[in-house]
């Protein structure tokens, strides 16, 4: 599979195809994610053989599956992954669910190894470690959680991976209940599989690539270019991006200046510039339209209302002040956090004034300079 894939160019399947043939979710010994994931690996398992189905296909979004299935669409997100993990689609950034042609194993892209892969490895070394014997009962999925240090999400979904693979037997009725019985204790342990995702072996390959290709005050390319270059998803390379930023590597800056590299990865100490004291970090600028929200609501509220009036409503203060919904209602939240507002529920509820603030002049950091123009502000 290219990993240039055109979205327009993709053949996108029908949901009413899968219509006649969904399956019973009533009375089932295992989770419906489980059922689910078995019956769409078999179908398209059978599909290929015969064509109805051609590989590099878009299957339909989750959301439509949801609805034919009548199950929430984290329960068809878990049923996805499950038929992932046997190798029959693969997901990709802002594309969507590719059916994948198994008979090709080179030129795909890579993706994060799989949580659910390392908590299965992580239960069946428990259950080595401990010798349990066929016919032994295993603690609940939350106990098992917190032995592997694994969600109880993931633990459970690795449970019944498990038991699909007949090393468990899944005693009860639902998925939640105490009842993992061991079946059989003749696994082998995998040696390449490890807690290192593709975060990890990314991260790597970037501080080689700033090592080998940039220097100190250099702009690192665009995302898209980068991940194209290491052929990874966008998701996986922000997330690597993150990691250098925490460890003081990469500056990202807003707007046309980009990330700056502003110490070589292994360098223990950084060079302070002028531009970077004054520049706001990505932590600081994302918060602040929320800021800037909130010191416009509590003036609004010092020179308008006071205590036990009712504010007008995240959809009007929005369009008043031309904003998003959304961050009217994020001020809104850290307004209550500060004691100043607090919501009420109910025919005559709504967002009630409890303190006035006292207004004050607030200095905002840059988002973005030159550090050619830093240089003119300092002097």
């Amino acid at each position: 599979m290219s990993n240039y894939i055109n979205k327009n160019k993709l053949t996108k399947i029908d949901i009413n195809s899968f219509v006649g043939n969904v399956p019973e979710l009533k009375n089932i010994k295992e989770s419906k994610s489980v059922v689910i994931g078995k019956w769409l690996s078999e179908l398209i398992k059978s599909a290929l053989k015969t064509d109805m189905i051609k590989p590099n296909s878009l299957l339909p979004s989750k959301s439509e599956f949801a609805y034919l299935l009548g199950v929430s669409i984290g329960t068809m997100q878990n049923a996805l992954r499950y038929v992932e993990d046997l190798g029959y689609i693969e997901s990709k950034q802002c594309i969507g669910t590719i059916v994948r042609d198994r008979k090709k194993n080179n030129a795909t892209m890579r993706k994060l190894t799989s949580k659910r892969e390392i908590a299965i490895e992580k239960i069946k070394a428990y259950i080595m470690e401990n010798n349990f014997a066929v016919g032994f009962q295993l603690p609940s999925s939350r106990v098992i959680s917190k032995i592997t240090g694994c969600s109880q999400n993931t633990t459970r979904l690795a449970l019944e991976y498990l038991c699909t693979h007949k090393i468990l037997i899944h005693k009860f009725k639902n998925s939640s209940e105490t009842g993992w019985i061991v079946n059989k204790v003749d696994f082998e342990l995998k040696s390449n599989c490890n807690n290192e995702t593709l975060v990890t072996k990314i991260l790597s390959e970037l501080k080689d690539y700033i090592r080998l290709n940039l220097q100190t005050g250099d702009r690192i390319p665009p995302h898209g270019v980068l991940s194209r270059i290491l052929n990874v998803s966008p998701k996986t390379l922000h997330d690597a991006l993150k990691t250098l930023v925490d460890e003081g590597v990469l500056l990202p800056k807003r707007g046309r200046y980009g990330t700056t590299v502003i110490k070589m990865p292994d360098e223990m100490t950084v060079e302070q510039r002028y531009e970077t004291s004054i520049f706001a970090p990505a932590s600081e600028t994302a918060f602040y339209y929320y800021e800037k929200t909130q010191n416009y609501i509590k003036k609004m509220i010092a020179e308008k209302f006071s205590i036990g009036q009712k504010l007008p409503s995240v959809n009007d203060l929005s369009k008043q002040m031309d904003l998003s919904p959304n961050t009217v209602r994020r001020a809104f939240h850290n307004l209550a956090k500060e004691g100043y507002l607090v919501f009420s529920r109910g025919r005559y509820g709504g967002t009630f004034v409890i303190d006035i603030p006292e207004l004050e002049e607030n200095a905002f950091k840059w988002l973005a300079v030159n550090p050619k123009y830093a240089e003119v502000y300092k002097n």
